[in-house]
C-alpha cells in the first residue's frame, strides 16, 4: 500500500511552506514572506506516532484569479486534493477571513474528504480567537504557530486518525511502475499489458501527465500497473506541470514492488536511462530493463549480444538486472514481461535461513579472507537476514570500518551465486559487536 498523503492548502502566504517543513523535520520548501513563492506540489515523507505518511505542499490558491500563473498553482493544488487522504486547510490567525478562504473551505467541503482546519500565527492561544473560524463550516479548528513549532502534534493526531487499514484487495496485487524517458513506449507496453487502451499513445513525447494506476487481473494473478511521465534531464523540463508529472513518476518508483525500465532500443541505453535506473536501485527497487521497439532494430545473430554488453558496461553497478526484448507495438514477447516482473520481485522477497547463511559466510571467508587494514583483520561474527524487498543482510562485525566496499562486494557475489537474487538489489548492512569474542573465520 502507499503512504496515506496529506495535503496542506489554502490561500497565499498563510504559511503552509512552514508547516510542511516543520512536519517533515527538513527545510525543503522555500519560505519567503510574499504570495505565490510555492508554485509547486512539494513531497516528503514523514512519521507519527508510529504511522508513516506523506505530506504534500501546495502553491496558494486563489480561485476567483485569471492570472495565469495562479490558475496553474489551482490546477496544481487540485490534483494535490484529488491525490490526498486527509486535507488540511491553513489560514491566518493574525486575519481577518477573507472570501477566499470561504471559497477554498466551501471547494474542500465539497471533496468530501477529511479536512481539517488550522489556523496558523496563533502565538497567544484563547478559545475567543477562534470562533469566528467555525463560520467555515468545518468543525474545531485547530491553533498552531507552525514558526514555533506549537499545537502541530494536536493537528497530525487528528490526521493519522483518519487513516484506513488498507484494501486488502490491494495488497494482494503486485504493483508494476513503469518507468523511463518520454517517448520510449511505456503507455503502448502498459496498453498491450493490459490488452485495451487505458492511456493516450501518441508519437509526441510527453502525453501521459500523471502516474495512472490500473489494476488488473490475469491467468489468477492481480496486478496493479502504474504507468507514469517520462522522466526528462532536469534542464530540459520546462514547465510545472511535467515537473511534477516527474515527481509522480519518482513517487510510483517508490511505491511499487517491481519496476519496468522501458528503454527505447533504436536510441538504445542513454545517459538519462542510467539516471533512472539509478534511481530504482538506489530505492531498493527490483527491476526489469524492457528493451522496447525491437521490431525497429536491424538484426543478426549477435545483436542480442552487443546490446546486453553494453548495458553490462552501463548499468555495472546493477549487474544483477533482468531484461527483455520486446515490441509493444507488435506485442513481439510481450508476454514475457509479467513473467519476469513476478520473477524479480519472488527474488526480492527470498529469505536464507540464519544458518545456512552462516555456513556460506563461513566459507567465504575461509576461501578468500578479509585483507589487514593498519595490523588490524575484519572479524565477521554472525550474520542474518532480517527483511526482504530488498534482501538486506545484516553482518555482525569486530570494527565495521574494517569493511572494504571490495570485500563486501565480495560477500554479495558470494550470496548471489548460491542463491538466486537476480533482478533485486541486496544490501548487505555491518554492525560492531566487539573485538573479544571469536569471529567466523576464528
Amino acid at each position: 500500500m502507499p503512504n496515506p498523503l496529506i495535503a496542506i492548502v489554502g490561500r497565499p502566504n498563510v504559511g503552509k511552506s512552514t508547516l510542511f517543513n516543520k512536519i517533515v523535520g527538513k527545510k525543503l520548501s522555500i519560505t519567503e514572506n510574499r504570495p505565490g513563492v510555492t508554485r509547486d506540489r512539494l513531497y516528503a515523507d514523514a512519521q507519527w506516532r508510529g504511522k508513516t505518511f506523506s505530506v504534500v505542499d501546495t502553491g496558494g490558491i486563489e480561485l476567483k484569479s485569471e492570472d495565469t500563473m495562479w490558475k496553474e498553482i489551482l490546477r496544481q493544488a487540485d490534483a494535490a486534493i484529488d491525490m490526498a487522504d486527509v486535507i488540511l486547510l491553513m489560514v491566518d490567525g493574525k486575519e481577518e477571513l477573507t472570501s477566499s478562504d470561504y471559497d477554498v473551505a466551501d471547494k474542500l467541503r465539497r471533496s468530501k474528504k477529511p479536512v481539517i482546519l488550522v489556523v496558523n500565527k496563533v502565538d497567544n492561544f484563547s478559545h475567543d480567537k477562534l470562533f469566528e473560524y467555525y463560520a467555515l463550516g468545518l468543525g474545531e479548528p485547530f491553533a498552531v504557530s507552525a514558526e514555533h513549532s506549537q499545537g502541530i502534534g494536536d493537528v497530525l493526531d487528528e490526521a493519522v486518525a483518519h487513516f484506513g487499514e488498507g484494501d486488502a484487495d490491494d495488497a494482494d496485487r503486485l504493483k508494476i511502475a513503469v518507468v523511463g524517458k518520454p517517448n520510449a513506449g511505456k503507455s503502448s507496453l502498459v496498453n498491450r499489458l493490459l490488452g485495451f487502451e487505458r492511456t493516450i499513445v501518441t508519437d509526441i513525447a510527453g502525453t501521459t501527465r500523471d502516474a495512472i494506476d490500473t489494476p488488473f487481473e490475469l491467468d489468477g494473478q492481480k496486478y496493479t500497473i502504474i504507468d507514469t511521465a517520462g522522466i526528462r534531464k532536469k534542464k530540459n523540463v520546462s514547465d510545472d506541470v511535467e515537473y511534477y508529472s516527474v515527481l509522480r513518476a519518482f513517487d510510483a518508483v517508490r511505491r511499487a514492488d517491481v519496476c519496468l525500465l522501458v528503454v527505447d532500443s533504436s536510441e538504445g541505453l542513454t545517459e538519462q536511462d542510467v539516471k533512472i535506473a539509478g534511481y530504482v536501485h538506489e530505492q531498493g527497487k527490483p527491476s526489469v530493463v524492457v528493451m522496447n521497439k525491437w521490431d525497429l532494430i536491424e538484426k543478426d545473430t549477435k545483436t542480442v549480444n552487443k546490446f546486453e554488453d553494453k548495458l553490462k558496461l552501463d548499468l555495472k553497478f546493477m549487474d544483477y538486472y533482468k531484461s527483455v526484448y520486446i515490441s509493444a507495438k507488435t506485442g513481439q514477447r510481450a508476454e514475457k514481461v509479467l513473467k519476469i516482473a513476478r520473477e524479480v520481485f519472488a527474488n526480492a522477497n527470498r529469505r536464507i535461513s540464519t544458518g545456512t547463511l552462516n555456513d556460506l559466510v563461513l566459507d567465504a571467508v575461509r576461501t578468500n579472507e578479509p585483507p589487514a587494514y593498519n595490523g588490524r583483520r575484519l572479524k565477521i561474527y554472525y550474520c542474518n537476514q532480517p527483511t526482504v524487498c530488498p534482501p538486506t543482510f545484516v553482518m555482525f562485525v569486530n570494527d565495521e570500518t574494517l569493511m572494504h566496499f571490495s570485500y563486501k562486494r565480495y560477500l554479495e557475489n558470494v550470496i548471489r551465486r548460491s542463491f538466486d537474487f537476480s533482478g533485486t538489489p541486496v544490501r548487505i548492512v555491518t554492525r560492531n559487536r566487539g573485538d573479544n569474542d571469536a569471529g567466523l573465520m576464528g
